[in-house]
């Protein structure tokens, strides 16, 4: 159960290795990979190896656990790109909240949580657990009405799912976080279901964590888009932004062609944004970083521009100098322990 205790989730072009790897190094337990279609792992060979170069890289193992999320409507068809990636994940999750527009055109993700369509579900759910090595999960927004979440997740669990995952809202394609999560309704999955249920809603900071297991009794805890400004959330700290931002860019080194400059580029605009957003720099950081082309331009842009904007001496290193070298400004890793001080520059 360790594993499932503090998890990132699934996000578009964000829950790419590197950042992965980060969150890991500051307290994840488990990371999933953005949502992959299906379909897609089938037909196309360049996504395919991209992301299959994502699982199968050194970093990818049981020390650093990671879940597979898939969406698509066809049994067969899931089953059949599930079979692809099995062997390089340490779970297989059935995508049923994704709201956005695509999901709602293609008529899978949070638009398949209608009673309609639960028999498709179940029939999908079974079907990859008797066909994968791997253990089987869904991650799901709540039903309409809510009550009706915990009959889907009972079927669920009589499906072969091993755990679910509750994003306690509703789906609306154009308001994902309208209003804030019902926990109520974790609460009412965990007390009715043998299964490991994890929450996912309503955490900002580190308290919430520990406020949100204590109201659910979840098993676990799974956080989005707070980690993309924090990644050291489940380490209750908060790095420095441009230390962060340069931790993050050299694991993209160590790692190439597993993130793309536009998945790179906004990691660090929300590493950046995340404490100094109301900075008046802060729109020509977002114009200069809009104009980068290769990871040495970000690099510049924050050891050299940012730095500077901050009221802190440059960065500046060699190439053959490592980050741990630096004289000036904060080492790579460093935890700035008076937070007060980063949001009154």
């Amino acid at each position: 159960m360790e594993m499932l205790s503090r998890i990132a989730a699934p996000m578009v072009n964000q829950s790419d290795l590197p950042f992965r790897l980060l969150v890991q190094r500051y307290g994840a337990t488990l990371a999933y990979t953005q949502m992959l279609n299906s379909d897609a792992l089938l037909n196309d060979q360049d996504y395919l190896e991209f992301h299959l170069r994502d699982l199968t890289t050194e970093a990818s193992s049981t020390e650093r656990p990671v879940v597979v999320q898939l969406c698509g409507n066809d049994i067969k068809t899931i089953v059949r790109a599930g079979k692809k990636i099995q062997n390089y994940c340490q779970g297989i999750d059935l995508n049923l909240g994704c709201p956005q527009q695509s999901t709602l055109e293609g008529h899978f993700g949070a638009y398949l949580l209608g009673q309609k369509d639960w028999p498709l579900v179940e029939g999908i759910v079974s079907a990859m657990h008797n066909s994968f090595t791997v253990p089987v999960s869904t991650k799901l927004r709540l039903c309409e009405p809510a009550l009706k979440t915990l009959d889907l997740g009972q079927r669920l669990e009589a499906c072969g799912a091993s755990w679910l995952t509750l994003h306690a809202r509703t789906v609306s394609a154009r308001r994902r976080r309208h209003g804030a999560a019902d926990l109520s309704q974790v609460k009412r999955l965990k007390d009715n279901l043998r299964m490991p249920v994890v929450s996912n809603g309503n955490v900002r900071v580190w308290d919430d964590l520990e406020e949100n297991l204590r109201y659910t009794g979840a098993d676990g805890l799974m956080v989005g888009e707070t980690l993309l400004g924090n990644p050291c959330l489940f380490a209750n700290q908060v790095s420095d932004p441009v230390t962060i931002s340069l931790e993050y860019i050299t694991i993209c080194r160590e790692y190439p062609e597993t993130a793309t400059l536009a998945t790179t580029t906004a990691h660090v605009k929300h590493f950046i944004d995340f404490q100094c957003h109301r900075r008046p720099w802060y729109n020509k950081f977002r114009t200069s970083l809009g104009a980068c082309k290769t990871l040495d331009d970000i690099e510049r842009l924050l050891r050299v521009k940012v730095e500077k904007w901050r009221g802190r001496a440059p960065r500046i290193v060699d190439a053959d100098v490592d980050d741990d070298d630096f004289a000036e400004g904060n080492q790579p890793g460093e935890v700035v322990e008076d937070f007060g001080s980063l949001f009154s520059e």
